[in-house]
């Protein structure tokens, strides 16, 4: 799996990508990372002043119709856009060349473009694994500003690729970044060979928020003033305070695997029936 990432700020992901299981991944080249910055591809510009001999680079300008911030210009990205789908096609060929010559039927190469909006598609698993087994090339657009212009997903299209708008909340970022470190991290887990054998029984187990470790009873004062009203004997600063005890469900301790199981799907359905 390629993951080419359209970004003015590639330096977002220096850390997050060094790390734990993504880090990993890379390492193994389970997964590849490509980072293209639209201000490489932006074109060069003389200043006002003609008396300057510098040119500078532009990557975003004003929005027609008014409004606050900027908005990331068409061309860059889909220059960058054109070099991916030459690079993808040219790798598809030397794929073909290989089958015939050896007999051999490696996956078919799909590739597919995300750019993120809150009013996109809901991201889930479910998504992730979809991408995971159909496609070997995804081009993430991350955003920035006020966003993109609305004629780059036109042109894409146009090209005969798929494009799609995803959402991973109903919440506004000051970036496609965040989104785009979502995508890599789910998706790249649902990758054969990312997850070890332990992590991949974790993956597939029923998920919760209420989960425990040692110790088995976990005590801590609480302070409420509402609490030891009625001891008198204790000091002031003593009458606020209790002493609570923390426990492990019995279940969870009880060493059966069924009952465990049941127990987390009835705690994940109230959970999210909260919500």
């Amino acid at each position: 799996m390629v993951f080419h990432i359209i970004t003015l700020f590639p330096e977002a992901f220096d850390s997050y990508l060094k790390e734990s299981i993504i880090g990993r991944a890379i390492k193994n080249k389970k997964i590849k990372i490509k980072f293209y910055n639209p201000f490489d591809f932006a074109q060069d510009l003389r200043p006002r002043d003609k008396k300057k001999k510098w040119f500078y680079r532009q990557a975003d300008d004003r929005p027609y119709g008014g409004g606050p911030g900027m908005v990331m210009l068409a061309m860059p990205i889909i220059k960058i856009v054109e070099k991916i789908l030459r690079g993808f096609l040219r790798n598809t060929k030397i794929l073909r060349k290989y089958e015939k010559k050896s007999k051999l039927k490696a996956k078919n190469p799909q590739l597919k473009v995300v750019i993120f909006s809150p009013s996109g598609k809901k991201f889930s698993t479910a998504y992730a694994k979809n991408t995971a087994k159909k496609y070997t090339d995804i081009i993430l657009i991350c955003g920035r500003y006020e966003g993109i212009d609305a004629r780059v997903k036109k042109v894409i299209m146009d090209m005969g690729y798929r494009m799609e708008d995803i959402s991973i909340g109903d919440y506004v970022l000051t970036g496609g970044e965040l989104p785009a470190m979502v995508l890599i991290d789910s998706v790249s887990r649902q990758i054969p060979g990312v997850l070890h054998k332990y992590e991949s029984l974790e993956e597939e187990r029923i998920s919760t928020s209420e989960v425990y470790t040692r110790p088995e009873v976990f005590r801590y004062p609480i302070y409420n003033p509402k609490l030891r009203k009625s001891i008198r004997n204790l000091r002031k600063s003593e009458k606020r305070k209790i002493t609570k005890e923390y426990r492990v469900p019995k279940v969870l301790l009880s060493g059966d695997h069924k009952k465990i199981a049941a127990w987390r799907l009835k705690r994940q359905a109230s959970l999210a029936s909260k919500f």
